[in-house]
């Protein structure tokens, strides 16, 4: 069970580890410049509309979607599908590299959920045609035992209005609990249905200088139902892969939500980055997935960049894609220890007995009236209130059985966690008030 109270010290030996990876197939899958055999001259790889444009706009969805259909022809190890459509009848698509044998270990990223924030969708894209492409056998051979899943445009019509939201004006990222949107209900799918191990939310921020103005912050899930592994798992990738790499790539970097003083670098508020289970950094982990949050600085750093735009936009990219390379090293090289952790979290929900958090955070002490400290075995719903949350327990993989009139959902399942977060009235995001069971 993961405890309340500070976060632990991380020692800074990561760093050469990292800078280490750089130097891997990894890191060539993702360089600019790929490597093509002679034998494959002819399929000269795909460019972005914002590569075309050297970052002085966005890449259209036309592009994205002639960029993905090219990378799907060429590449046998590519796939494309289309799982879902939005409010306003645009297609979310999930691409699929690699995953060449069974046991593959499954890395969803998660691109742009906020329609106003388009570099890590940049990032998703470039990352998709490089390792659509990549020829050296090291990359390969990462792509036959690595399957990486990729949302890359996961608010369409945000993207197409410019704006945080989707077409009714919901944020999708708060959406994760109740899935009242389509994009949030086709993620959860994603989720369910494929079990990643690892899911990465690509995100953009305002800053606030001089306390909070970082290149890009990352973090880890907070929520206090994160199995104990999952939550050391998921804070390793943050502080010994994510954070050095981007140290040694030359971009600064911190804890995503935490202001710091600019002359000592200790922590001063916090504005953001908790554990409120709705967030997908969050929710993913209650469904036993590493989780990692990245946030790159939207705003101009420099006079260049607020005489050129182009010039910050290339370097949120640019920042985006440091992430992106730490998290496929962490993967490649940990991928027992992770395959282990994201397990054994699952399992559990059979056997815990333990409380269950309604609010708090890694960081931050729970309230008396945040903790269920005896769970009930489970929850009756009447056959009226299942009938209106029935489809969202599926999608959240939470299962059933009959009871009288209605339906009685047991704790003993891998969902254990999140259940009570769901249907027990006292917690803030509930779907409806089912009824405690305490004869166990």
């Amino acid at each position: 069970m993961t405890r309340p109270g500070p976060n632990r010290p991380r020692a800074p030996s990561g760093r050469a580890r990292v800078r280490d990876l750089t130097l891997t197939a990894v890191a060539a899958a993702l360089a600019v410049a790929l490597v093509t055999a002679p034998s494959e001259a002819a399929h000269t790889p795909p460019r972005t509309g914002f590569e075309s444009a050297a970052g002085a706009r966005w890449t259209s969805s036309d592009e994205e979607r002639s960029l993905l259909a090219t990378a799907d022809r060429h590449s046998d190890r590519v796939s494309v599908e289309r799982i879902g459509t939005t409010g306003q009848g645009r297609p979310l698509r999930l691409v699929r590299i690699g995953g060449g044998r069974p046991a593959a270990l499954t890395v969803l990223l998660v691109c742009s959920q906020h329609g106003d924030e388009p570099a890590g969708r940049e990032a998703c894209l470039t990352t998709i045609r490089d390792l659509a492409y990549a020829t050296d056998p090291a990359t390969r051979a990462l792509l036959s035992r690595t399957e990486i899943l990729v949302l890359p445009t996961a608010n369409p019509d945000g993207l197409a209005a410019g704006t945080r939201g989707n077409a009714d004006g919901l944020d999708i990222n708060r959406d994760h609990i109740a899935l009242r949107t389509a994009e949030a209900r086709t993620l959860a799918a994603v989720i369910r249905d494929r079990t990643p191990e690892i899911v990465e939310d690509l995100h953009e921020y305002s800053a606030t200088p001089p306390y909070y103005d970082k290149d890009l912050y990352a973090l880890w899930p907070r929520n206090l139902n994160t199995d104990e592994r999952v939550h050391d798992a998921s804070e390793r990738l943050v502080e010994r892969y994510v954070r050095p790499a981007l140290l040694d790539a030359g971009f600064s970097s911190g804890r995503y939500g935490v202001w710091t003083d600019p002359l000592t670098g200790g922590p001063l508020k916090q504005t953001a980055g908790d554990g409120q289970e709705r967030i997908l950094r969050n929710t993913a982990a209650l469904k036993h997935a590493i989780g990692l949050l990245v946030e790159s600085r939207a705003d101009a750093l420099s006079d260049a960049e607020r005489a050129d735009p182009a010039v910050g936009q290339r370097r949120r990219v640019r920042s985006q894609r440091a992430a992106l390379t730490a998290l496929f090293a962490y993967a490649d090289e940990e991928r027992d220890r992770i395959r282990a952790a994201t397990a054994r979290s699952r399992a559990a929900g059979f056997t815990d007995r333990g409380p269950v958090f309604l609010g708090g955070a890694d960081n931050e002490t729970p309230g008396p009236g945040e903790i269920i400290a005896e769970p009930p075995c489970g929850y009756r719903l009447t056959a009226d209130r299942y009938a209106d949350v029935l489809d969202e327990l599926a999608l959240h993989g939470v299962t059933s059985r009959p009871d009288g009139d209605g339906v009685y959902v047991p704790l003993r399942q891998p969902a254990r966690k999140l259940i009570p977060l769901l249907l027990d009235r006292r917690a803030t995001y509930h779907l409806t008030n089912g009824q405690a069971d305490t004869a166990c």
